[in-house]
């Protein structure tokens, strides 16, 4: 049986290691941390992503945990429409809907159907291998562990990715990202954007709302209390945003957001890039974690023992995530405009866009449903 070792216990190192098992490789999970539990609030399950969990096998239960978008789109800070997603609309499109769960719930799903992971094993060195040889990952407690195929699902800042592409570097957007949960039931989800900050809703299980909102770095005041500044800045943004900040239920998480510069290929090896340590993007287009679980069943689906095989999963896959990221991007620099004669052309561009040019743009995004990695399984592929 071949061997695979996935580096990190993250959302998209737990999928590839489901999915490894699934193809019959014997799969050890690496974790430095030594909890592998998921910090966070919500996290939006676009089609695609849920495609993804299917052909994994968790997809129904995930599905079950979370809550169905009741619909949204983009709005101004007082609240006027730019642009409606219609629910029943994207479900006709795409035989499915945008689910909304909490993180660490969608995390222990995914952790109950994988692999024993080991906690507190940080890697010290990973030698690649080669044809003729398996890679050896070396821990940082002097253990050896050798692998036909290595899975770097370490991260933005990826110890794998440094090693081997120097180059792929991490680039600070200039934003920071807030996010929390609430105690309120919502009656319309989606995004609101400003001149600079934007504010997205979601609805959660048990009459909850995931609330995220991300404004220039600059503006953020050193060591300050992050719910009271958010409710003070956010004031007059339109209803709910103030109701749902005075409802916030447990921590305020923040951090900077960044994305990374392209990797010139996702394999070195027998070491294949997944997940945020090939393709970190910003969280705009909602496809972080949609990515990584489609690389891991297109990883599954091409790895062998032989490591050439690599270069399939990386036709596969790098080019789309590569173009999703870069989307994702631009997306968070336009929302993010704060000259008022900016502001007002983009909301006037958006408002503007012909519904069906929206579904169709969208529709590209998700792909259709027929076409998911997980749909297809390549002749001839197996661990052996």
């Amino acid at each position: 049986m071949a061997r695979a070792v996935v580096v990190g216990a993250g959302l998209g190192g737990l999928a590839s290691a489901i999915a490894l098992r699934r193809r019959g490789w014997e799969v050890a999970v690496l974790e430095r941390r030594a909890h592998a539990d998921e910090v966070g609030a919500g996290i939006a399950v676009w089609p695609n992503a849920l495609r993804a969990l299917d052909a994994l096998g968790p997809g129904a239960r995930a599905r079950e945990l979370g809550t169905v978008e009741i619909g949204g789109g983009i709005r101004t800070r007082s609240g006027r429409w730019l642009a409606r997603v219609d629910a029943s609309d994207l479900r006709r499109r795409q035989h499915d809907e945008v689910v909304v769960l909490a993180r660490p719930d969608l995390h222990a799903l995914l952790r109950a159907a994988a692999p024993a992971v080991r906690e507190g094993v940080a890697v010290a060195r990973v030698d690649p291998g080669d044809t003729g040889r398996p890679a050896v990952v070396h821990d940082d407690a002097g253990g050896r562990h050798e692998a036909e195929l290595v899975v770097a699902a370490d991260g933005l800042h990826s110890t794998v990715r440094a090693a081997f592409w120097p180059a792929a570097t991490v680039r600070d957007t200039g934003r920071t990202a807030f996010r929390l949960v609430a105690i309120h039931r919502l009656d319309a989800g989606g995004e609101s954007w400003g001149g600079g900050d934007l504010v997205g809703l979601g609805p959660l299980p048990g009459g909850r709302t995931y609330l995220y909102a991300v404004v220039p770095t600059a503006d953020v005041p050193a060591g300050a209390d992050p719910l009271p500044w958010l409710r003070a800045r956010l004031a007059g943004w339109h209803t709910p945003i103030p109701a749902v900040l005075d409802a916030a239920e447990g921590p305020v998480l923040a951090h900077t957001l960044a994305d990374l510069r392209p990797p010139s290929s996702w394999h070195h090896g027998r070491v294949a890039l997944l997940g945020d340590a090939a393709h970190a993007m910003t969280p705009n287009l909602g496809q972080g974690a949609a990515q990584a679980f489609l690389d891991a069943v297109a990883l599954a689906e091409e790895a062998t023992a032989d490591p050439a095989s690599l270069a399939g999963y990386d036709r596969r896959r790098r080019r789309a995530a590569e173009a999703v990221a870069q989307r994702s991007r631009r997306a968070g620099e336009v929302a993010s405009w704060r000259a008022p004669l900016a502001v007002a052309v983009r909301d006037a561009l958006v408002a503007a866009l012909p519904a069906r040019a929206s579904a169709a743009a969208l529709d590209r995004l998700l792909g259709t449903p027929g076409d998911a990695p997980g749909d297809r399984a390549p002749a001839g592929r197996t661990a052996e």
